[in-house]
Formats: C-alpha cells, structure tokens, sequence
C-alpha cells in the first residue's frame, strides 16, 4: 500500500487550521501529521515529523513564513516543499516566499478540490504558477525596480528562450509540448537545460530570473 503524503500545517488561526486538516485528512493519499502556530514553531515541527509538504502562512508571529521557509529549506536532507498559504492582497510577500524557496502559493479561498490538487502536485515536485497571481506579482514587484541581471542567459538556445517565455506563463510541460508541437520529453530535457544554465533551483526560480532581468515581460506572459 502507498504511504500517504504527509503535510504540516502552519498558520496562527486556529480556524483555518481545523478547516486545513479537515479537507486535507478526507482527501485520498493525504495525511495531516502536524500543526504550527507560529514560523518558529513550522521550522521546529518541520525538523521533528519530516513532512513531505508543508502549507505556510505568511503573516505569523515569532518568525514569519517566508524566514520559515528559508530556514526549513535550508536545514538538513530530506527537505519538504512548501507550498505558501496567502490571499490575493499579499503579492509582495508572496514573491518574497518564492525567492525564498517557495514551490508556489495556494490562496486560502481556493475551492478544496484545487486544493488538493495542488498539494499533491507540489509533493511530486511541481511548482505553482498560477497565471493570473504571477501577473500581478511581476506587474508590482519586478517590472518596477528589481530588475537585475542574470548570469546564465547567454548561454541559451533561442529553443531554450522560447520554453523559458512559456514556463513564465505559467504552462505545464504538456502544454508547452502541445504550444511547440515537440514531445514531453523533449520539453523535460529543454526545461532541465535552461534550469541547470540559469542556477535555478526549480521553475519557480527560472521565471523569476526571466522577468527581473527583463527577457520575459508582464505583456508577453
């Protein structure tokens, strides 16, 4: 039998909590094995249950998520994902969590069946690029002063160019696939070039290089 896929919650509301673990719990290949109040506690509990996902709140006391994040994905092997808990206000800090180490965001309104969704999606190691939220974080945070220059994209096909723009867009590898009338694989390895070219650590990291230093921009995406 499959072990399930264990997940940390960390929020300081009691109430999202308890509504997190409830839907969480009653999903298939899902199990709530933890809770934390506070960032400092979500650095702590994550070292104690080795979660395979972690769902962070910004906005916590004592230490907030995106420090916990960075903390947590910096501690020892084997490290969980973090998928960030946020509403669509918090854009700023929000890209600052990615920056952090974030394999995405989930916005705390989301239907439950996308919730789930996206937790297992982050487990097996995909990252969260929701199109319309990754817009307004480049809109007020990228294109507007941090833009700087990234070491790596020279050394691009105008292939591997072409896949970056569509990542930033927020397009699944299939997608890109079908955009590009290529194989998935092919996309796989495309993908896994342009990330071992840039540094990055995942795709999360790649479209962010891709808009700070100004190859992607918010009309092209």
């Amino acid at each position: 039998m499959t072990e399930p896929t264990t997940v940390l919650i960390a929020d300081d509301q009691q109430l999202v909590r308890t509504g997190l673990q409830m839907i969480i719990n009653a999903a298939a290949g899902l199990q709530v094995i933890g809770e934390a109040v506070n960032g400092a506690d979500a650095v702590a509990e994550a070292a104690r249950l080795r979660p395979d996902v972690v769902l962070m709140d910004v906005q916590m006391p004592v230490v907030d998520g995106i420090e916990a994040t960075r903390r947590i994905l910096a501690g020892p092997m084997p490290r969980p994902r973090v998928a960030v808990l946020t509403t669509f206000s918090q854009s700023e800090i929000v890209y600052d969590a990615l920056v952090a180490g974030a394999s995405g965001f989930l916005l705390k309104d989301m239907p439950s069946v996308q919730l789930i969704g996206a937790i297992h999606a982050v487990a097996r190691g995909e990252q969260l690029l929701a199109p319309e939220l990754t817009r307004r974080l480049i809109e007020q945070f990228v294109d507007t002063g941090r833009r700087t220059a990234a070491q790596g994209l020279d050394r691009l096909t105008p292939r591997e160019l072409e896949v970056l723009t569509l990542v930033a867009g927020g397009l699944s590898n299939a997608e890109i696939a079908r955009h590009l009338t290529l194989g998935v694989e092919t996309i796989k390895t495309h993908v896994s070039r342009v990330l071992d070219k840039l540094g990055a650590r995942d795709r999360v990291q790649a479209v962010i290089v891709a808009y700070e230093s100004g190859v992607v921009r918010v009309a092209d995406s």
